[in-house]
């Protein structure tokens, strides 16, 4: 089995059927299965990003108390071992789960269910599975208190499983990237990394935007190549491109597998690497993100230049880096 990192996927994107099915037979309640892949994962026929963005809201209605985000990242766990992960960051917004829950007491749910994880695989064989946090601000008009928060409950959980934020939600011009700038100001200044979506629904000028608010990775990022320029700029500076091929597909980025730059990024010696973005709502892993690229021509060699990319992006210790690298040459 494949030694794989995924650097992006989101919780609420991602919430195992096995877990949707357990939450709603709590409240005596249960969906066919038809109905329940309508509700959770986009089909062919998904417009755009907004369309796709749609799929969140049945999920996030199960993630609103501590009980479940803690049953939905133990179980979402032990699925991403068991598809060879041994490392792992999962990002979520918790303003998203207030509705019981401060956001604190939501990142508390979170790591807890990481802490479940963890007792299980003690009693695992084979390689172990890591697990870091990221805490989305919302790019939509209205949140910047949530926001702001978001910023100060990050910096009170880092080193203790959360390592960084993310900026996630629609990409138009109401909500451009270069409006978040004061959050990541403070974020600098307290020493919190973070990766920023850009270059998904919005072209080149929104990666530029985020260039600007002095991010090292990107989400997604794979319009860059509308631009030769800014490929050029990203491979100088070792900017992180967080790829993910199916949700690209599913949000009309590319028309078929086949047009999926990945590899000729890899050629532009650009920092590339594949990971699921949300798994349930795409009806996807990363083990079949990577055949789809081999499917394409994917060489053992790119695959071992993906993962050392991967650790060399991760918002994790030198020491779980040393880790990561220490399998990889097993």
């Amino acid at each position: 089995m494949k030694k794989l990192i995924d650097l992006h996927l989101h919780l609420d994107g991602s919430v195992p059927y096995q877990s949707v099915r357990e939450l709603l037979a709590k409240d005596g309640k249960s969906l066919p299965a038809a109905e329940l892949k309508k509700r959770l994962s986009v089909s062919p026929d998904c417009r755009n990003l907004d369309e796709y963005l749609d799929k969140f809201d049945f999920p996030l209605s199960l993630m609103q108390t501590a009980e479940n985000l803690r049953l939905i990242v133990k179980e979402l766990l032990e699925e991403l071992r068991s598809q060879g992960l041994v490392y792992a960051e999962i990002r979520f917004a918790p303003q998203r789960h207030t509705e019981f829950l401060t956001q604190a007491e939501a990142v508390q749910a979170v790591l807890a269910g990481r802490d479940d994880f963890y007792a299980w695989q003690k009693e695992q064989a084979g390689p172990d599975l890591h697990v870091n946090f990221l805490l989305c601000l919302m790019r939509l008009v209205g949140q910047d208190e949530a926001n702001w928060e978001t910023v100060k409950v990050a910096r009170s959980f880092m080193e203790q499983g959360v390592v960084g934020l993310d900026l996630a939600g629609p990409e138009n011009d109401e909500v451009a990237n270069r409006k978040y700038a004061p959050f990541f100001q403070q974020a600098k200044e307290w020493g919190i990394p973070y990766t920023i979506h850009a270059g998904e629904a919005m072209g080149p000028d929104s990666m530029r935007e985020a260039l600007a608010l002095g991010t090292k990775r990107i989400g997604h990022g794979i319009r860059c190549q509308e631009d030769p320029g800014l490929v050029q700029e990203l491979a100088e500076a070792g900017i992180t491109l967080e790829c993910c091929a199916s949700s690209n597909l599913n949000t009309k980025v590319f028309d078929q597998i086949a047009e999926y730059p990945l590899r000729s990024m890899l050629g532009q010696n650009l920092r590339v690497t594949l990971n699921t973005d949300n798994m349930t709502v795409s009806a996807t892993n990363l083990p079949r993100e990577y055949q789809l690229m081999e499917e394409q021509g994917l060489t053992k060699a790119e695959e071992k230049q993906l993962y050392l990319n991967s650790v060399r992006a991760a918002f994790a210790s030198q020491e779980e880096k040393s880790r990561l690298l220490a399998l990889l040459e097993k």
